[in-house]
């Protein structure tokens, strides 16, 4: 603590917490881009390139750029794993991040260092402050100037090739200030951000496919037929030879698995191929040229695929606060999924992954790669004493308001059941983190007063769809009992679910069952948020 002027102490701050709070003060509530608010101003991203320097730089930029619903982010960090792997410097620009915000700047394939983060962050932030006003052209919003400070570190950094996640839509969103990419892709569609997207299949693929350019290559992969009558009349109007990217045959990868789990990914898989192939032979390195999916694959292609990695998308994670040789008593499934073909998929993925596990004990250390830490010996142990133990699956979820829970719930309980996968109890959370503040720590304080109403909306239809299931009569009356926070953990326990007046109390309460029933293996998918997912990993993780 350091001693103000007046005698008192204040907090020090240190130069990476200065630059957070510089960057929170660009958070603004969203607002449709559209042509009534001309893209929510969009041609201020021009204006912010001339002043950074940024518009030769970007125009030499050898850009993969990729929109999408669902898998852009798979897309891309396998596009970019593939790449590496080839021998090329690259910059890999995604988000959201989940605890970190380095995580969006990726330079070969490791989040960029804070030394680099603050040299780049305070050249930006500081010329931009210097020459804009709130008035005529004020300070761009969040996540504008995160999109300019990546072109920025890529531009500085001299990579080899670009790889561009599109934040929200396309056609207006920050990273299509790119006039002339390598090639584009276009991930599986759906519905998301329908409120500033567009409430149909047609408009939200109208949106995304802002991003085609004329003349220059795009990929997508097997879409609804109104999704895809939009992207094929778009790329016509354009001349862009749009292609559908095949899905990759899991028998080319040679006996080994992709880097990211579940059978969706081998979509995501070949539309990274098809990218990756296409920039090689587009920027005259036929060496590695590959387009023919029937064939083998070349061994880079083979390597990055395999070694890709992506927090919160199909992640596996013991928790590592329980005794070293009882971590898989605890285990955590995390998948970001929030949109309601996402859920199924994520539900899918579990259902296999704790089938696989529970039936066979010897695959988990396959799962897990946050197990490193244990010993050989000691991973052994755990595993066969973990496979003679009973399995309770416990639900932990969370979804922003702007969704609809009885789009994504009963996709993902129905999935499950289907699987042969039923929850033993639901927890419902409020979120942690404090949205008008970046950080490595920003993590709310536990308000006795906090909002619990859309968690008991939650659970009140979570209840509503597990009585159907299990064929009680859905018009009976639910019993709960409503517990004081000082005396108990939780707020409100029916049946089937409860809801929890925080996260980290919820976390509790699962350590102390896991710890009071040494019997049970617990087995905890989190999804609903990526937000609750990031929050999670700052509980579990060390």
């Amino acid at each position: 603590m350091a001693e103000g002027e007046n005698g008192s102490t204040k907090q020090h701050v240190s130069p990476y917490d200065e630059a957070m709070d510089a960057l929170s003060s660009l958070i603004t509530k969203r607002t449709r881009a559209d042509k009534s608010n001309s893209g929510d101003r969009y041609d201020l991203m021009f204006d912010y390139l001339k002043i950074l320097e940024l518009d030769e730089p970007i125009s030499k930029m050898k850009v993969i750029h990729v929109a999408g619903t669902k898998g852009k982010g798979s897309t891309c960090t396998f596009t970019e794993a593939i790449l590496r792997s080839c021998g090329f410097h690259t910059g890999l620009f995604t988000s959201p991040h989940l605890i970190d915000v380095r995580e969006r700047f990726r330079l070969d394939g490791v989040d960029i260092c804070k030394e680099k983060f603050l040299a780049y962050f305070w050249w930006c932030f500081d010329r931009l402050k210097e020459r804009t006003d709130d008035d005529i052209t004020p300070m761009p919003t969040y996540f504008r100037f995160l999109a300019l400070l990546a072109f920025k570190i890529f531009a500085g950094e001299q990579v080899d090739v670009v790889i561009l996640e599109v934040g929200l839509g396309g056609k207006f969103d920050a990273t299509n200030v790119v006039q002339s990419p390598i090639v584009c892709g276009i991930s599986s569609l759906g519905y998301d951000h329908m409120e500033i997207l567009g409430y149909t299949l047609g408009a939200i693929a109208g949106e995304k496919s802002g991003i085609l350019k004329r003349g220059v290559p795009a990929f997508t992969v097997c879409q609804p037929d109104e999704a895809m009558h939009v992207l094929e009349e778009t790329a016509s109007s354009l001349d862009v030879p749009l292609k559908v990217a095949t899905p990759l045959d899991p028998h080319l990868l040679s006996g080994q698995h992709l880097g990211l789990h579940g059978d969706h990914q081998y979509v995501n898989a070949g539309l990274a191929i098809a990218l990756s192939s296409t920039w090689l032979q587009k920027t005259g390195h036929l060496e590695f040229n590959y387009l023919d999916e029937t064939s083998s694959l070349p061994e880079q292609f083979i390597k990055g695929l395999t070694t890709a990695a992506l927090q919160g998308r199909a992640q596996v994670v013991p928790d590592q606060y329980i005794d070293i040789e009882r971590q898989e008593d605890l285990v955590f499934y995390l998948d970001g999924a929030h949109s309601p073909e996402s859920m199924e998929v994520c539900a899918k993925w579990f259902a296999l992954a704790v089938k696989q596990v529970n039936g066979h004990g010897k695959t988990l250390s396959s799962q897990l790669p946050d197990s490193s830490s244990m010993s050989e010996e000691a991973l052994h142990t755990s595993l066969s004493e973990s496979s003679r133990k009973n399995s309770s699956q416990i639900l932990l979820f969370n979804c922003m308001s702007v969704r609809d829970p009885q789009l994504l719930l009963p996709r993902l309980i129905n999935t499950c059941a289907s699987h042969g996968v039923h929850f033993k109890q639901a927890l419902f959370v409020p979120n942690v983190s404090v949205y008008n503040r970046v950080g490595t720590s920003n993590v709310a304080p536990i308000d006795s007063q906090v909002d619990l109403s859309w968690q008991l909306t939650l659970q009140r239809l979570y209840e509503f769809i597990i009585r159907g299931e299990k064929g009680h009569s859905k018009g009976a009356e639910i019993t709960s009992d409503e517990v004081k926070e000082e005396s108990e953990s939780y707020i409100k326990r029916c049946e089937n679910s409860t809801v929890f007046p925080s996260l980290p109390v919820a976390i509790k309460w699962l350590r102390d069952n896991a710890q009071r029933n040494q019997s049970v293996r617990y087995q905890v998918l989190v999804t609903g948020s990526l937000h609750l997912i990031g929050d999670v990993l700052k509980l579990i993780k060390k």
